[in-house]
């Protein structure tokens, strides 16, 4: 064991000696020698699979007929409590106010029946996001979870009464960490996400016989999803506590070839096996990756392509629902996004286009969505609770995915500039949060405009969409009809600095401020023009340092 646990290297990140005990350290260098290449294949294929489609045209599609889609299987039984139909809130769980608010009620009284407790799209991206979300899972499944905010005199603590069950979210395959390495090579940061979460809270999970539940992020092809369940079957091997424990997964559909292999990605993961998630702005931000070089492809403003109205949308989670009807899995649906706000009126208009969204997810088969924060948690929950109490069950149809088949059109609706001005707002204010080392922030991208309209929490997937976006039309000279008007890089340019501008007028002034808003305007540029470059690199994958030095550096545009 002494051998294995020497050859892990960690970051001094304040808790990360707690937890690199040379036990762990001994499992993680198993993990990486077993799965470690094998990751690498995998980003190998993807790369692959986006070049013919920007190089050739040629796009993803159906893999081969296999016992996977003709066989007569189902995933095994799901626990009763996955299958509860509801609201599940998000958020990461790294932030401990945040981790603690969103398990205990909301203004009403009712907990959600799932906490994503969140160290990917809405996590910092940094070791030490990692070792907090670590820490504070395995606190919250003791209940011993607490926070005291010194600046605000205010204590969070865990309120009294069953707790939602834990969906655990790591970083996904296509990132490493940096900051821990084994003989020298930085490991993978799915390996190191679930390996500590499996090593900590999940064998204490085990241990009070809770389930352990994993959301598995930015999947693209099946071989991926059966990496997962080698993931999984190693950890039992290695700690005997897991070993009789219930460990299952839901697959994160947010990528256009993940579209066309979900049956299969719940046929590779087996025993673990137990769901899709519907993810919205992943999903179509991937879709805007592979039809970047296209410019028949190019898409309306994102605010108006909505999955209710948008039929090819529509129909691939149609699609999602009829799988896990047909395979015995649970289907759930995706984000509502909307914070409270002190104005009553921008309240009850969230309130009402949050029911609207849940009650369309709902009819369609969903059992649970998701909400961003406590507050609208009942609004979000009650269409889920009231249609399957009222003994509606789905039409033997909507088991059929063969009825919903793959299309991939452009959305109805015109391209603005107004549309691109909030894609490059949402961009800033997201970006320095990201700099001040949160991955979820609330943003108004309307702000200081006349009309009704709540501040959303954004996460990593919303800035990925919207520099997608951008890219697209700077690529394609895209126009806005109206204004007559077409896009170029010194138009961007502009509304970004005047975005900019706006922002630092309603914010105090301080210089700290100033400058973090002023770096985030740098790390977009660069982000944008790495997107017309075809360059589609993670906004996750770099680090402080790197980002740092894009600050300093010229404009990229």
């Amino acid at each position: 064991m002494a051998a294995d646990a020497t050859r892990v290297r960690f970051a001094p990140a304040e808790g990360a000696a707690r937890l690199f005990t040379p036990t762990f350290c001994e499992y993680l260098a198993r993990l990486h020698d077993t799965l470690g290449a094998r990751a690498r294949e995998l980003r190998a294929r993807r790369d692959e699979g986006l070049r013919r489609a920007l190089r050739d045209h040629v796009m993803p599609g159906h893999p081969p007929p296999s016992a996977a889609t003709t066989g007569d299987w189902r995933v095994p039984p799901v626990p009763d409590e996955l299958r509860k139909p509801g609201i599940e809130i998000s958020g990461p769980c790294s932030i401990t106010s945040m981790f603690i608010n969103a398990l205990n009620p909301g203004p009403e009284g009712e907990r959600a029946e799932g906490d994503l407790d969140d160290d990917e799209d809405s996590g910092g991206h940094r070791l030490i996001d990692t070792v907090r979300a670590t820490e504070n899972r395995l606190a919250a499944v003791n209940r011993e979870l607490a926070f005291e905010d010194r600046e605000r005199g205010r204590s969070y603590r865990i309120a009294p009464g069953e707790l939602p069950f834990f969906m655990h979210r790591e970083r996904g395959l296509h990132l490493d960490e940096p900051d821990v390495t084994v003989d020298g090579q930085p490991v993978n940061a799915a390996i190191l996400g679930t390996a500590l979460t499996l090593f900590f809270a999940g064998r204490a999970q085990a241990d009070r016989g809770q389930g352990i539940y994993f959301y598995l992020p930015k999947l693209e092809h099946a071989p991926e999803a059966r990496w997962y369940r080698d993931l999984f079957d190693r950890s039992r091997e290695h700690l005997p506590g897991l070993r009789n424990a219930t460990i299952r997964a839901v697959v994160l559909v947010e990528s256009l070839p993940c579209v066309y292999e979900m049956e299969e990605m719940l046929w590779e993961l087996g025993p673990y096996a137990a769901g899709l998630n519907a993810a919205r702005w992943d999903l179509k931000a991937s879709i805007f990756e592979f039809v970047m070089a296209d410019p028949t492809q190019v898409w309306p403003d994102r605010f108006g392509v909505d999955i209710k109205t948008t039929a090819f949308l529509a129909n691939i989670f149609r699609r999602l629902v009829g799988i896990c009807l047909k395979r015995g899995a649970v289907p759930i649906g995706g984000m509502a996004t909307a914070l409270p706000s002190n104005d009553p009126v921008v309240n009850r208009v969230a309130g009402e286009a949050i029911a609207t969204d849940k009650e369309w997810e709902a009819a369609q088969g969903f059992v649970r969505g998701w909400v961003a924060h406590i507050f609208h948690m009942k609004t979000a929950a009650d269409p889920f609770k009231k249609l399957v109490g009222s003994g509606w069950t789905p039409t033997p149809e909507m088991a059929k995915p063969e009825t919903y088949p793959v299309t991939i059109e452009v959305p109805a609706g015109p391209v603005t500039l107004d549309g691109t001005r909030r894609n490059a707002r949402m961009l800033v204010e997201y970006l320095e949060g990201w700099l001040n080392g949160r991955g979820a922030k609330g943003i108004d991208s309307l702000e200081g405009k006349p009309g009704v309209h709540p501040a959303l929490m954004e996460d990593l997937a919303t800035g990925r969409m919207s520099v997608a976006q951008i890219a697209q039309r700077i690529r394609h000279h895209a126009r806005d009809g109206q204004a007559g008007v077409a896009h170029d890089f010194a138009l961007v340019k502009k509304l970004l600095q005047e975005e900019l501008g706006d922002i630092l007028s309603r914010r105090p002034q301080h210089a700290e401020v100033e400058t973090r808003y002023r770096q985030a305007m740098k790390v977009g540029l660069r982000w944008v023009k790495n997107y017309t470059e075809l360059n589609f690199r993670s906004l996750g994958s770099y680090t402080r340092a790197e980002l740092d030095v894009i600050a300093r550096a010229p404009d990229a545009f």
